[in-house]
């Protein structure tokens, strides 16, 4: 595989980047290739550093799915950006292709804890008092025979979240197969297609956005989500 990471801005406290499907945010036992140490390993090439190369991991996302990352370069940074994802002002915005009966806005409130078992996460009564909040928004965006392009905006960041909850909801992603979508050809149609923070140090606020390959998921909404990328700089999907 290519291992040569696709930056979308940098600077010296900041860096956005896009995680392509398949590719692990960060280490884990199976030693795959994984994005931060390919960033790492970008910056020290490209800046000459000597020794150990710092970068903050932010936030993270499921292996199948791609899009927008951003990453911290210096430690102030990375506080800072870790505090503007714990008050929810580090805004993550994903498309996907799902089947169901959905309303046209709605917000999913769910317990989720994890099955070491099958390394899922599912959804428990909150009254058990077992794993942790996840809560979403979402919209329809449009509809397309028996599947639905939907916005959705995280309001947590819990690892399988965005899959775990819609399947719950009986709205199961495409090509989620760990989740119950559909088993048909292509990536998970799950995508991170936009970002928006304020800068770590100017407090500038940036908006980061890449809409989703054009598979066999998501091509059938091509002209929708070139829609949403021309409005989503100013309009978020719970707005």
């Amino acid at each position: 595989m290519d291992n040569t990471p696709h930056i979308l801005y940098e600077d010296n406290h900041l860096l956005v980047a896009l995680k392509e499907p398949n590719v692990l945010t960060q280490g884990d036992k199976t030693g795959d290739p994984n994005l931060l140490d390919m960033l790492k390993a970008y910056i020290k090439e490209k800046y000459d550093k000597p020794g150990d190369v710092y970068l903050g991991l932010v936030h993270r996302m499921d292996r199948p799915v791609g899009g927008v990352l951003c990453f911290a370069r210096t430690s102030k940074a990375a506080a800072r950006l870790s505090q503007q994802l714990r008050e929810n002002q580090l805004r993550r915005d994903y498309v996907c292709v799902c089947t169901g009966q959905m309303p046209a806005r709605f917000t999913l409130v769910d317990h989720l804890a994890k099955d070491e078992k099958t390394n899922t996460v599912k959804v428990v009564p909150s009254y058990l008092r077992l794993g942790k909040e996840a809560i979403l928004h979402g919209r329809i965006i449009a509809s397309v025979g028996d599947t639905t392009l939907l916005a959705i905006q995280l309001e947590t960041g819990r690892a399988h979240q965005i899959r775990a909850q819609l399947s719950n909801a009986r709205w199961p992603i495409m090509g989620d197969h760990r989740y119950g979508g559909a088993r048909k050809r292509g990536n998970i149609a799950l995508w991170g297609m936009r970002l928006t923070l304020a800068h770590p140090i100017t407090g500038q606020s940036m908006v980061f956005l890449a809409p989703p390959p054009m598979d066999n998921h998501f091509k059938p909404y091509q002209r929708e989500i070139d829609g949403l990328a021309a409005i989503w700089p100013a309009v978020a999907p719970g707005e």
